[in-house]
């Protein structure tokens, strides 16, 4: 790793000592939730939670599958929690923020993946907290279109699903998961739903190559995802998937003005991007582009 991208990864891990930091984690535990700014090792959490954002993980912190770039622990996870919809919101408003991103572990062991209680908390934030908006960061669902409906049925104003990487590194970084199928779901949305706003996320820095970064981004858009960001994949142990390149800065801005000269609404590209960072501020952006066109 350069030293340029330590330093960056080291102001924003000294962030998590300001009040703001603590007082949101402070909360965290309080209605024992989990996040993904944890679980996944997030190197923006100190800079997102003094902004007041935050991801919580719902339906646990075990995943079913077992990709190879991901932190998040596999395994054989718990029965959902049903009383999570409602502290999830309590701490939605008792942390007062304005835009809530919920994610989930992959639960291909439940017969709708998760659908039915992902929505229960999305109504849920909605209900305490009409003026929240919200992004689903989900699963594939393995494909399933009424687990999709569900998800869209309670209204978020963004659905994210991540395609992750290149097709041609599904294989050996992404196990159980299928390029095609992040598409089709990708796609699906749209159709269900036009007004609600797609949005993806991929690493860079695995072995892809520049045209294959730009035919992902081709493939993207002929679905009609909105929203994209790009970030450098950072290795969470020996053991993972290792990181072949740190591309520069100025790379991360030549695909952030090509993403929006094909038509992306709005694109978040950077080495410590991750997919819900700032999300409220992207979606906020897209919607100022929408609206002046």
């Amino acid at each position: 790793m350069p030293q340029w991208l330590k330093d960056l990864v080291g102001r924003n891990k000294a962030a998590l000592r300001l009040s703001p930091a603590l007082q949101a984690q402070q909360s965290i535990d309080r209605h024992l939730l989990h996040t993904v700014c944890h679980a996944a090792r997030c190197p923006n959490r100190g800079e997102c939670f003094n902004c007041g954002d935050a991801t919580f993980m719902v339906l646990g912190d075990v995943c079913t599958r077992g990709c190879r770039f991901c932190a998040v622990t596999k395994g054989r996870p718990l029965p959902p929690d049903p009383e999570e919809h409602s502290r999830v919101a309590q701490a939605v408003k008792e942390w007062n923020i304005r835009y809530a991103v919920l994610t989930m572990p992959t639960r291909d062991d439940l017969p709708d993946g998760g659908a039915g209680h992902f929505a229960r908390v999305i109504t849920a934030i909605q209900t305490l907290t009409p003026h929240v908006k919200t992004e689903p960061l989900i699963s594939d669902f393995q494909g399933d279109k009424q687990a999709l409906k569900t998800v869209l049925d309670a209204r978020p104003q963004v659905l994210a699903h991540n395609v992750e990487t290149v097709s041609q590194l599904y294989s050996a970084v992404r196990v159980g998961a299928d390029y095609q199928r992040t598409l089709a779901l990708l796609e699906q949305s749209k159709k269900l739903a036009p007004d609600i706003l797609t949005k993806t996320g991929f690493m860079v820095g695995l072995g892809e190559t520049e045209d294959q970064i730009k035919t992902l981004m081709k493939d993207l858009r002929n679905v009609g995802v909105d929203l994209l960001t790009v970030g450098q994949y950072l290795a969470p142990s020996a053991s993972h998937y290792p990181a072949v390149r740190y591309p520069e800065p100025q790379e991360y801005a030549n695909w952030e003005a090509y993403a929006l000269s094909i038509g992306f609404k709005g694109a978040a590209c950077g080495p410590l991007v991750r997919s819900s960072y700032r999300a409220g501020a992207l979606y906020s952006r897209a919607m100022k582009t929408a609206l002046t066109k």
